[in-house]
């Protein structure tokens, strides 16, 4: 089963507090998202930790139930 957007959103805000999260639907098939992520949390980090963070936010979901997730992640401006 896909996970909807709204999953992926509460799940990356709940792992991740205080994000800013946006995603689209790269095919409109509710199973190949982009995911933009901007978070405090992330300054420092390398684009690498930082993508790791989002996912370790998805509880293992990651090739299950959300099968691609195009990640763009960034600290605040």
């Amino acid at each position: 089963m896909a996970m909807s957007a709204d999953t992926i959103v509460e799940l990356i805000k709940e792992g991740l507090p205080g994000a800013e999260v946006r995603i689209e639907d790269l095919r409109g098939d509710g199973d190949h998202y982009a995911a933009h992520v901007i978070y405090e949390g992330f300054v420092g980090k390398s684009r690498v930790q930082q993508h790791q963070m989002v996912y370790k936010s998805l509880k293992g979901r990651m090739g299950d139930e959300l099968h691609a997730l195009a990640l763009q992640t960034s600290a605040p401006e």
